[in-house]
């Protein structure tokens, strides 16, 4: 039984922790437009990169907590792993101004995102 409540309550963190992750990709999404379209944009969009990438780490932090107490498979570690590194990527290429790469990875990372969302 005990078991059983701590898998649970592992399982909805991890959850919670890919919906936030799942939203904050979605909010740079939108910084980014306003990156192109106002003065406050950059600054949005570098605070929502922070934000994300902290969500990054939840997530892995969730993952290991899902799995270790309760048992669990470990692929979501895997998953939220490469997610990290999929965010680190991210910023680098941000910070290096490659927006023909750091675009489309942010929208592979935000259907990844849903994805892994969907299957929770």
């Amino acid at each position: 039984m005990a078991t059983q409540v701590t898998a649970q309550r592992g399982f909805s963190f991890l959850r919670i922790a890919i919906a936030l992750q799942t939203l904050t990709i979605f909010l740079q999404a939108i910084s980014a437009g306003l990156l192109l379209t106002s003065s406050y944009g950059e600054t949005l969009h570098a605070v929502g990169a922070r934000v994300m990438y902290g969500a990054s780490m939840l997530y892995v932090l969730a993952a290991v907590l899902a799995w270790k107490p309760g048992g669990g498979s470990p692929r979501p570690v895997w998953h939220a792993s490469g997610f990290l590194v999929l965010a680190s990527v991210q910023v680098v290429l941000g910070i290096a101004h490659v927006p023909s790469v750091h675009l489309p990875l942010g929208v592979l990372m935000f259907g990844l995102s849903v994805l892994a969302l969907a299957r929770r």
